[in-house]
C-alpha cells in the first residue's frame, strides 16, 4: 500500500535531522499570521492594528534605548517578514545552501553559524546605531530578518566548497564561490539603500562565516561550547575496519576524486549524513579543504 503524501512530507521534512525545516516552518507561520491581522483589520474584522504591534514588537529596533523595552527582539526578529518577495527568496536560499552546509558539516555546526551569526549583527546593528553619522540613514526598525544568518551561512559554505559547481539555467556550471560573490553582492546593496547600518552588520555576519570555516579547517570547532561549553580540536575518527566501494587501500594523503563524491552525495540523498561511514565522512571532510 502506497503511504499518504502527507505522511511521506512529515517524515522527510520533520524527522530528519535538519533544523532547516523548522526555522523555515517558523518564519512562514509568523509571515501568515501577522498578515491574516492585516487583513482582518482591512475588512474591518479588527479594530486593533495587531498586523502594526506585532512588527513594532518584533522587530529589532534600531536604538539601545527602545531596545531595553523589548530585549526579546534580539531572539524574534530572524522570524518576522513583511514581504512576501523577501521571504520567499530567503527561505529558498536558505533550504539550498544550508543542506548545502550540511552534507560537509553537522547540525550542530549550522546551528552555530545560524545563531552566532543573527546575535553577532543584531548587536552590530544596534551599536552601528548610536554612531550620529549612521543613525540617519537607517530605518526605525530592522525587518530584513534572515539576511545576517543567510549571509553567514552563504559564505560559510563557499569557503567550505569554493569550487564545487552548481549548473544553472543559461549559465551552465557555476561555482560556489561565484554564486556567493553574486548573492553576497545583491543583497549588501538592497540593504544599503534602506538602511546603512544594516548593511555593515551584514558584511561583519557574512566575514564570521568565513572565519569560522576557516578556523574548522585549522582543527579549532567554536560549535563545541554548544556541546560541552569548551573548545576542543576537530578530530578526524579513523575506523581501520571501515570500507568504502571501489575505493580501497586508500592513502590518508590521497585527495578524493568527483566520482568518488558522487558516490557519497548520492548515499547521502538517500540515507542522510548519518548513514556515512568515518571514512566516507574523512573523505568528505578532505574535499572541503582540498577545495582551498
Amino acid at each position: 500500500m502506497k503511504e499518504p503524501v502527507l505522511k511521506t512530507f512529515w517524515r522527510d521534512t520533520y524527522k530528519s535531522d535538519s533544523p532547516i525545516p523548522f526555522i523555515i516552518t517558523a518564519q512562514v507561520l509568523v509571515f501568515v499570521l501577522i498578515h491574516i491581522f492585516d487583513l482582518l483589520q482591512e475588512i474591518g474584522v479588527l479594530a486593533t492594528p495587531l498586523y502594526e504591534y506585532a512588527v513594532q514588537y518584533l522587530s529589532l529596533p534600531v536604538t539601545f534605548s527602545e531596545f531595553i523595552t523589548q530585549p526579546w527582539s534580539l531572539f524574534t526578529f530572524p522570524f518576522l517578514y513583511t514581504d512576501l518577495f523577501s521571504i520567499l527568496f530567503d527561505c529558498l536560499w536558505l533550504f539550498w545552501m544550508g543542506n548545502t552546509f550540511m552534507v560537509f558539516l553537522n547540525k550542530r555546526q549550522f546551528l552555530f553559524v545560524f545563531s552566532s551569526s543573527l546575535l553577532l549583527g543584531g548587536v552590530a546593528y544596534l551599536l552601528l546605531g548610536l554612531i550620529p553619522a549612521l543613525y540617519g540613514f537607517s530605518q526605525s526598525s530592522f525587518t530584513n530578518t534572515g539576511s545576517f544568518a543567510l549571509g553567514a551561512v552563504v559564505a560559510a559554505t563557499a569557503t567550505l566548497v569554493p569550487k564545487s559547481e552548481i549548473r544553472l539555467f543559461l549559465f551552465g556550471n557555476v561555482s560556489m564561490k561565484t554564486i556567493a560573490i553574486v548573492y553576497i553582492c545583491i543583497e549588501l546593496i538592497f540593504t544599503a539603500i534602506a538602511d546603512k547600518p544594516a548593511s555593515l552588520a551584514f558584511i561583519l555576519s557574512a566575514v564570521w562565516g568565513i572565519l569560522y570555516i576557516k578556523s574548522l579547517q585549522q582543527g579549532n570547532d567554536f560549535s563545541l561550547f554548544l556541546k560541552s561549553f569548551k573548545r576542543s580540536k576537530l578530530k578526524v575518527v579513523h575506523n581501520v575496519n571501515s570500507t568504502y566501494s571501489h575505493h580501497s587501500h586508500r592513502n590518508d594523503s590521497d585527495l578524493p576524486n568527483q566520482s568518488e563524491i558522487d558516490e557519497i552525495l548520492d548515499k547521502i540523498s538517500v540515507g542522510g549524513y548519518e548513514s556515512l561511514s568515518s571514512l566516507e565522512k574523512e573523505i568528505l571532510f578532505k574535499a572541503s579543504k582540498s577545495e582551498n
